[in-house]
């Protein structure tokens, strides 16, 4: 087992980086169909909004990651 799975935060399991892509993953899945619909209904064009939602979606996805990870690494707010 990674050690990374293992970890805890004063006995709590903490966070995997795992998890954290398996989240980004699932809401960017969403976000692209959300996104490609809304492009395809703005543009009329299912090739420039599908363009639109992939470009969106990417981004999206990498700042989320970071995100994540950052606040990971954060220790106020948290209890116990």
């Amino acid at each position: 087992m990674p050690v990374w799975t293992r970890l805890r935060w004063k006995g709590k399991p903490v966070e995997t980086r795992w998890r954290t892509v398996l989240k980004a993953v699932v809401w960017n899945l969403i976000g692209l169909a959300t996104m490609s619909l809304v492009g395809l209904l703005a543009t009329g064009s299912a090739a420039l909004g599908g363009t639109m939602a992939v470009i969106n979606t990417a981004v999206g996805f990498t700042l989320y990651l970071l995100y994540e990870r950052l606040w990971a690494r954060v220790r106020w707010g948290r209890q116990g």
